[in-house]
């Protein structure tokens, strides 16, 4: 009996690449910026495949968009089918390295204590990503420093645990600690315990870093004398958060000074728990704290509780800053003589909201002092006796309308609000988007980091939701109080949180899902559109030629911005009633071009906050003006195809 005749394998691979390969090689034209087929191209990629999918989805011919599919996954055929199998076994945890590795993912790596051993003083210099456990503990004297420590990182872990402890007089100094970095993880945990004398020196630390998150638990508990001081703390960082948590718990004489902390930062929160609690004489100084930050969260809870004797002075305290919040919560409850002085607090420049729940309640011999106070506070369950106000703003109506007032004569002038966070041009009138117009540009780079999509085959396969969140924190190796955890908190809260009026959204981690959302809003003939690059940015720009896309009418647009998740998460949603423009941008003094960007002006603004950054900028308020502003590195607008 003859048997059928069997075409050879490679005979079999190469009528399978001729079946695909005139979608492919339509598709591809688009892959690189130049239009043409990159060199090592395969058609069997996550990147190919979702070339194909683009052209079977959207009904134009229009050129496929190079910054859309240079975030296609790198995986290639063999890798998916590796890394989507682990997921059907749930055994992704353990190769959690190499799946972060191919497929571009940021995750945290994992630190295993350090077994170094340091006899004498040690200048760390350029030193990164380390565990430091039982290190200077039992020390007599010296001195450690750490200078230009995980400067520069992307997505530094560091760990101090059980650090100096039940040394004596012995100084510990961290200078230029994690500058520039991205996406920080930090902590200091049981550090200083038991330590007598010496001091701990913050200088420099974690400035200009983006998103940071650094955690200070049970620092310096039980020491006796000992001083941390805190300087140029986290100034002009971007979206992070601090935890101070059992810090100088029953320490005695401890002193510890925040100066210049989080000044200039952009919506960081500081959180203070069982701060100081039965802690003797402690000394605490928050000077120029949170000064020029936009919207900060600061967080005093069961803060100083049974304390003796102890000093808090905040001195310039949230001065100059646009709203933001204070939230002060059992503070220094079931203390003795404790003295706290709250000397020009609060000064923002657009007011937030500062609360005294449970302040000194069954304190004894509570001294406390507001002098140069803000406005819009509130006070609960407070301490009557022993507390004075001075010069203290209570008359928030008044305060709101001169803010209002001085807002509106700004917009109407032309002039600049003087308010430091909403930079120059990022919100701008319509009618600047004019051939000669000189204008001011925002810092449009993105600052998050680096990732690509997942493939949809591969997406599916992974939890997507806070009821979830424990698998998820398993997969990629997040502790319950990481800062990837936390991360992965918010952006799926903000992915499940419900829909705005008129609004439709939706979180996309693949390609494919975003070109899935675009079209079920928009329909099959779409486009996609972002600024070509960061030329320009922090200056002046010339506006050269214009256009309106749909002839400059009203339309509709989804807009999709990055979300932090291990991988590239996109929050998309419907814009109705813009205009969507396109613009060279010029060196106003060579006249040359430098960037062709992409702005779009959202006409109706009824439904914003009064205290939205475009009405600060610009004057008016909500429904009064149209607020245009550029699209962002990485982000893209989708419009019906012009």
């Amino acid at each position: 009996m003859l048997k059928p005749a069997t075409a050879p394998p490679s005979l079999l691979l190469c009528l399978l690449f001729l079946s695909i390969a005139p979608s492919f090689s339509v598709g591809i034209a688009g892959a690189g910026k130049s239009g043409r087929r990159l060199a090592g191209d395969s058609p069997f990629t996550a990147k190919a495949s979702l070339i194909r999918y683009w052209k079977k989805q959207v009904s134009n011919d229009l050129p496929k968009p190079w910054f859309f599919l240079n975030k296609a996954s790198p995986l290639d055929a063999v890798q998916l089918a590796t890394f989507s199998k682990l997921a059907d076994q749930n055994s992704l945890p353990a190769q959690l390295p190499a799946f972060c590795s191919k497929a571009n993912l940021i995750c945290f790596p994992d630190l295993s204590p350090s077994l170094e051993k340091h006899t004498g003083d040690v200048n760390f210099a350029s030193y990164s990503f380390r565990n430091f456990t039982n290190y200077g503990t039992n020390r007599a004297g010296g001195v450690d420093s750490f200078k230009n420590y995980t400067n520069g990182e992307n997505i530094p872990v560091d760990a101090f645990r059980r650090y100096s402890r039940d040394s004596v007089g012995h100084d510990d100094k961290f200078t230029n600690y994690a500058l520039d970095a991205n996406v920080v993880d930090q902590s200091f945990t049981t550090y200083g315990t038991a330590a007598t004398g010496g001091t701990g020196d913050f200088k420099n630390y974690n400035d200009n870093s983006n998103v940071p998150g650094l955690k200070f638990t049970s620092y310096s508990d039980s020491s006796n004398g000992r001083k941390q001081g805190f300087k140029g703390y986290a100034t002009n960082a971007n979206a992070g958060d601090e935890g101070f948590t059992s810090y100088g718990k029953n320490g005695n004489g401890a002193e510890n000074d925040f100066t210049s902390y989080g000044n200039n930062s952009n919506v960081v929160g500081s959180n203070f728990k069982n701060y100081g609690e039965t802690a003797n004489a402690a000394t605490d100084k928050f000077s120029s704290y949170g000064s020029n930050g936009n919207v900060p969260e600061n967080n005093f809870n069961n803060y100083g509780p049974g304390g003796n004797a102890a000093t808090e002075t905040f001195t310039n305290y949230r001065d100059q800053s646009n709203v933001g919040d204070d939230s002060f919560q059992s503070y220094a409850k079931g203390s003795n003589a404790a003295t706290a002085n709250f000397v020009n607090y609060g000064q923002s420049f657009n007011e937030g909201s500062d609360r005294f729940t449970s302040y000194g309640r069954d304190a004894s011999s509570l001294t406390v002092g507001f002098k140069i106070y803000g406005v819009n506070n509130t006070f609960k369950e407070y301490a009557k006796s022993g507390v004075t106000f001075a010069s203290y703003r209570n008359d928030t109506s008044s305060s709101s309308s001169t803010a209002s007032l001085a807002a509106e004569k700004a917009g109407a002038s032309g002039k600049r609000v003087n308010n430091r966070w909403v930079e120059p041009g990022k919100f701008f009138r319509e009618k600047m988007l004019r051939t000669g117009t000189v204008m001011p540009m925002p810092d449009i780079k993105d600052k998050m980091p680096k990732r690509s999509f997942l493939p949809r085959v591969l997406l599916s396969k992974l939890p997507f939701s806070t009821s979830k969140i424990g698998e998820l924190k398993k997969i990629f190796h997040a502790a319950d109080d990481s800062k990837m955890a936390g991360l992965m908190a918010d952006s799926l809260g903000e992915c499940e949180r419900a829909s705005s009026p008129g609004e439709t959204k939706r979180c996309v981690g693949s390609g494919e899902d975003m070109i899935d959302f675009a079209t079920s809003v928009l329909g099959r003939n779409v486009g996609v559109r972002t600024t070509e690059n960061t030329q320009g940015s922090g200056g002046n720009i010339l506006i050269g030629s214009v256009k309106g896309i749909n002839g400059g009418k009203v339309t509709k647009s989804v807009s999709c911005h990055q979300s932090l998740f291990p991988y590239l998460l996109y929050y998309c949603h419907s814009v109705p009633k813009v205009r969507v423009y396109e613009a060279d941008i010029l060196d106003p003094k060579t006249k040359d071009k430098i960037n062709h960007g992409v702005a779009i002006c959202h006409v109706d603004t009824s439904t914003w906050s009064p205290g939205h950054g475009a009405f600060i900028a610009l004057g008016s308020g909500p429904g009064k003006i149209e607020v245009c502003h550029w699209i962002f590195e990485n982000d893209m607008t989708w419009t019906i195809a012009d």
